[in-house]
């Protein structure tokens, strides 16, 4: 393994790390950048390259967790930004420039009427459920077990849910973290993932109640694991059957195709909650749906849903968000598709070479591997898979010693336009090789 120079006595890494700490419980403000015994500094990123604080390039496939689908410093998403700069970084009064991204997502997404903008994701999805509320005047919602929506406290329910306290798979208990009120549990129904028969039991049970069912389409937080044939399209029919509202949250999932992952699923949702690539790497986040629904912001009809925020459309990042989606061109999405495919078989070949039992998954630019014999349908199956797999602590160390730049949080990541084959040769055998330095084979 190559040398990696945060890790020496006197890196500046651990110097900013040491400083960080003074100021910042446990030195950071978002607890995926952590990382044993502490994490990499970036000092600068241009192409799908970033370089450390000692100089170290690496190849960025984790992309700001998803983020960044253009990679770093694109000339064309910096131009604009420093064009809107010049003319001021904020104002009390509404710019052209949220209007120019709102028209783009609305023209580009088949369940989109129209869009409201926030800050980030998880505002987008507290958006989304408060407007579902609003619309039905039901109170409660369903999210599936072990799925990550951000952290307002109704979809961080059950994300982290563990065998001791779980419940039955027929009957999934709700559970919370202890900085949560404990009362959330009655207005939260938590549902398997791919378990159809249960969920439509789970959701018939409570629909008088039941404001809206929120589902990423491509869970990431489990593994990027597929909806079983079906699954998606009997959600669809069940909710609108029950006049339950039906939300996508492609935060990160609307990176899979030109009209996101609902289209790519071929089911359309009542409403989508966005955000990562959308703002072209600044802070961004966005509810769009049908009209009927999206009424509930409109002030001209009574404001149902009171929504300020001082940053809401802001021009620097309506601008960046804009011109990375004018470039995402369905040529760039077929460009990020066979990378992806690339990538995925490459691992898989590699993996069987060695005999290690594996399920490589994802779609387009997004891809997770698995290293179990177990196939896993939901997410106790995937807890149990992982259990039973390699123990992996120190791969994204391994990965950074061979130029690679992982997320902490397992085999996960994503793809930006920049690559090519070279970066996913270099993947594959970064991979390789760290799998072999923790002994997986």
């Amino acid at each position: 393994m190559a040398k990696i120079g945060y890790l020496d006595s006197q890196a500046e890494s651990k110097k900013l790390y040491d400083r960080a700490l003074a100021v910042m419980p446990g030195g950071n403000s978002r607890h995926t950048i952590v990382m044993d015994p502490y994490p990499v500094y970036a000092r600068s990123g241009r192409g799908c390259r970033v370089t450390d604080v000692e100089g170290e390039e690496r190849i960025d496939f984790i992309n700001n967790y998803t983020a960044l689908i253009r990679g770093h410093s694109d000339p064309n998403v910096t131009a604009a930004v420093g064009q809107v700069i010049q003319n001021g970084t904020a104002f009390s009064l509404p710019t052209e420039y949220d209007i120019r991204l709102a028209e783009l997502l609305v023209e580009r997404i088949p369940a989109a009427d129209q869009v409201r903008f926030c800050n980030s994701g998880s505002e987008a999805v507290l958006l989304a459920i408060r407007a579902a509320r609003a619309y039905t005047g039901r109170s409660k919602i369903a999210k599936f077990e072990g799925c990550y929506h951000g952290i307002y406290d109704y979809a961080q329910a059950s994300d982290s849910s563990r065998p001791g306290n779980w419940g039955t798979v027929s009957s999934p208990q709700t559970t919370l973290e202890t900085s949560m009120v404990p009362t959330l549990e009655k207005d939260v129904v938590t549902l398997p993932w791919n378990r159809l028969d249960i969920c439509r039991e789970l959701i018939e049970d409570c629909c008088s109640e039941l404001a809206a069912v929120l589902v990423d389409p491509l869970p990431a937080a489990l593994g990027l694991l597929a909806p079983v044939d079906g699954f998606l399209e009997a959600l669809r029919e069940l909710t609108r059957e029950l006049g339950v509202v039906l939300i996508f949250d492609e935060v990160m999932s609307f990176r899979i195709g030109y009209h996101g992952a609902g289209h790519a699923n071929g089911v359309m949702p009542d409403l989508m909650s966005m955000g990562k690539i959308i703002g072209g790497g600044f802070p961004v986040g966005a509810v769009a749906g049908n009209e009927a629904i999206m009424a509930v912001f409109d002030h001209r009809l009574g404001e149902k849903v009171h929504h300020g925020g001082t940053y809401n459309g802001n021009p620097v990042t309506m601008a960046a968000g804009y011109e990375t989606m004018r470039l995402m061109t369905p040529g760039e999405y077929e460009h990020l598709d066979q990378l992806g495919d690339m990538l995925r078989e490459r691992t898989t070949e590699m993996l069987r070479r060695h005999g290690i039992a594996h399920q490589v998954n994802g779609c387009s630019s997004m891809f997770g591997v698995l290293l179990s014999e177990i196939q896993p349908v939901d997410f106790r199956d995937l807890l149990e898979a992982r259990s039973n797999g390699p123990d992996l602590t120190g791969l994204d160390r391994e990965m950074l010693g061979r130029g690679v730049l992982l997320g902490s949080r397992g085999l996960f990541g994503v793809l930006s336009t920049p690559m090519g084959e070279a970066e996913v040769n270099q993947f594959v055998a970064a991979l390789e090789g760290s799998l072999a330095a923790l002994k997986v084979y």
